[in-house]
């Protein structure tokens, strides 16, 4: 069984889906992490070198095993060529 297929089946399960959604916004922030090292072209091994910081540490960070602060995700944004800022919700 497929990966995709595993996830549509657990998801049918009311509580799961309750609990995955709950991680939506954790999910979208590793999405985003991920696009902006992609976009700029660098390994994790470049960035952590930009970042000053070890290659362990961004690969924890993308992996979503940490919670990292505030000034991580700019410094991350910025060695990636970003700027990183908050926004309302659309509503």
């Amino acid at each position: 069984m497929s990966l995709q297929k595993l996830k549509q089946r657990a998801l049918t399960n009311p509580e799961v889906r309750v609990e995955y959604e709950k991680l939506d916004s954790e999910f979208d922030l590793i999405d985003k992490l991920l696009s902006m090292r992609t976009k700029a072209g660098l390994t994790q091994e470049q960035l952590a070198e930009r970042m000053q910081t070890q290659k362990s540490n961004v690969s924890r960070l993308e992996n979503g095993n940490t919670n990292p602060s505030w000034s991580t995700l700019l410094k991350y944004a910025y060695a990636c060529g970003f700027e990183l800022s908050l926004k309302p919700q659309k509503m």
